[in-house]
């Protein structure tokens, strides 16, 4: 009895063993730059997530007739080149707004106005 139930085990495990794909395993060494370029993608991709993630953005997003969850969306199903290029104008936005020569005129007027009130 205990031979039959250990030739019937036998006889399975041949047949499942030849019935079995054998695969072949490769292994390679990977690259700086790619590692770096991953890395790369997904800190851009982190920084597109958090400017949506900002409520000023999710307001102005909303205003415009767009939910924030489809943005964040429709950030995650882009290309790691359109991500970069994103977050590349958003690094290279100013922080605050830049003043032209109608805000220096206005700055002045206002101080002299000040300055005369303050004297008068």
């Amino acid at each position: 009895m205990k031979n039959a139930t250990l030739r019937m085990i036998s006889r399975i495990l041949v047949v499942s063993m030849m019935l079995l794909p054998l695969q072949t395993v490769q292994a390679g060494m990977i690259g700086t730059d790619q590692v770096i370029s991953a890395a790369s993608a997904q800190s851009d991709r982190t920084t597109v997530l958090n400017l949506l993630g900002r409520s000023d953005v999710a307001s102005q997003l909303q205003s415009l007739g767009l939910d924030p969850q489809t943005a964040r969306d429709r950030v995650a199903a882009m290309s790691d080149e359109e991500v970069r290029a994103l977050a590349g104008k958003i690094d290279a936005l100013p922080a605050g707004a830049t003043i032209t020569g109608w805000g220096w005129a206005a700055i002045v007027l206002i101080a002299v106005f000040i300055f005369y009130k303050w004297k008068y």
